[in-house]
């Protein structure tokens, strides 16, 4: 599932992508599908861990479609040095469908999406531009998956040296709009967060559409990927107590 409506066409330069697979099959398929695309560039491809690392610092590709995993870390260790390796590259896990579990903790670290491995190429090729255009690209069941774990706290391997500073739009919310965003990512409705907050239905309402307009975001769903993508959950917001 994809949020915003930006297009699909092709940029002026094409799209830097990072393949990374331990599967040498897979890397064939994919790189045979990019380089019909028409607006993508293979940067380089990789089939370990490490070797992902090393190319990523190295080439900087617009977008990193990889499942490769790193000693105990697993794919999970990639993604998180990955941010500090190649911290201006998008990052699309190309994942199994029996990692589900994982998908929130690879969202947590900075995945900008996750793609099975048996979904239509035209969608994996679509899942590059979109991400590669600033969007969150996840299925519907990814995106239930973290809602329900959204206030489930962070596993002490999530510390990424990304998370050092808050994101630029967050300080343009209120104390009050940080903590009713908090609630809304718990699965709270508008009348529960008026109950919990002592305030009235319509007051939450009016906070709401004040988070949306700073945001950008345009319902609750996006509200949630968002602060989930921006690590949100485990803040100081998050044990609201009005």
């Amino acid at each position: 599932m994809e949020h915003n409506h930006s297009s699909d066409s092709a940029q002026d330069a094409p799209i830097r992508v990072l393949l990374a697979d331990s599967q040498p099959v897979i890397l064939e398929g994919l790189r045979n599908a990019l380089s019909k695309s028409g607006d993508m560039q293979i940067a380089g491809e990789a089939t370990d861990g490490l070797a992902t690392l090393a190319r990523a610092a190295e080439l900087a590709p617009d977008v990193i479609l990889m499942d490769v995993p790193l000693a105990e870390g697993g794919p999970l260790g990639v993604v998180m040095n990955l941010r500090v390796c190649a911290p201006r590259s998008k990052l699309i896990w190309f994942a199994p469908a029996d990692r589900r579990e994982e998908f929130v903790d690879a969202m947590r670290l900075g995945c900008s999406g996750v793609v099975y491995k048996h979904t239509p190429i035209d969608l994996i090729l679509k899942s590059i531009r979109r991400v590669h255009a600033g969007e969150i690209w996840l299925d519907s069941a990814t995106i239930a998956a973290i809602i329900r774990r959204l206030a489930v706290p962070e596993p002490a391997y999530a510390a990424a040296p990304m998370r050092t500073s808050l994101p630029e739009h967050r300080a343009q919310l209120s104390t009050r709009e940080r903590q009713i965003t908090m609630l809304i990512t718990r699965g709270l409705k508008n009348k529960d967060i008026a109950r919990k907050m002592l305030i009235t239905e319509q007051t939450v309402k009016n906070h709401i559409h004040n988070i949306f307009e700073k945001l950008g975001v345009g319902d609750r769903l996006e509200l949630a990927l968002y602060a989930v993508h921006h690590n949100w959950h485990d803040s100081e917001e998050a044990a609201v107590s009005c």
